[in-house]
């Protein structure tokens, strides 16, 4: 398995979480969402770093995480249909880090939701892991994440590149059942399009990443162990 990991650059790991789980999750995450749908800043929240924890240590995610990983973030997304949106085709490149730093190899710096990220060089971006727990289950009319496989391999891709990599691989959409899990290299083209019907498609997106970072920079938050 993980050799198509490395390959494809996304696992789909089903009935991670049962359904009761998910139902408590949705319950925790709900105060820090109510407002926006969404947020990026739930890991400082002892039940999601409980969570964290939980995921790193399942022996169905040992094979796609380092030893060493540590959990770096959690993103919250809530898609329906009062909260609905595409998202164009794109990676994932910034990460929360503690403070700026002063460094040429270090590009994009911004705040979001009171947190600093920046778009760390390649060698950090190819250790990094998401997690993606389905709350709900997600089907072809919820909106899924589609994936361009193999695409992380080519590294930080600019726009026309990605462009001409999803034609020449048209991208697969992930579905789940509720408590599956996505596993993908943040680097792997994604996008999303808008929901079509009236069901909510609730994820936790978790990011994993080396313990120590270059250049000086520390993680805004780190999860270690439960």
């Amino acid at each position: 398995m993980m050799a198509q990991f490395g390959q494809l650059g996304y696992a789909l790991v089903p009935d991670l979480l049962s359904a009761a789980d998910c139902a408590h999750l949705a319950d925790a995450v709900q105060p820090a969402a109510a407002a926006s749908g969404g947020t990026r800043c739930l890991l400082a929240q002892p039940w999601c770093a409980a969570l964290a924890a939980r995921l790193r240590a399942d022996p169905r995610l040992a094979s796609f995480l380092d030893p060493d990983a540590l959990a770096v973030q959690c993103t919250y997304f809530e898609k329906s249909a009062d909260r609905n949106w595409l998202v164009p085709l794109h990676q994932d490149l910034s990460i929360p880090v503690a403070a700026r730093v002063a460094a040429p190899a270090l590009r994009g710096w911004s705040v979001k939701e009171g947190t600093v990220f920046v778009q760390p060089p390649l060698e950090v971006l190819e250790k990094l892991v998401a997690v993606r727990v389905h709350l709900d289950p997600c089907g072809p009319d919820d909106g899924p994440l589609l994936v361009v496989p193999g695409s992380h391999r080519a590294g930080v891709l600019a726009q026309p590149d990605a462009a001409a990599m999803r034609e020449a691989t048209p991208p697969l959409a992930c579905l789940s059942g509720i408590g599956g899990a996505l596993v993908m290299r943040p680097l792997l083209l994604h996008a999303s399009s808008k929901g079509q019907g009236q069901s909510r498609r609730r994820v936790l997106h978790f990011v994993y990443g080396p313990r120590a970072l270059p250049h000086g920079l520390a993680w805004s938050i780190a999860v270690q162990d439960g």
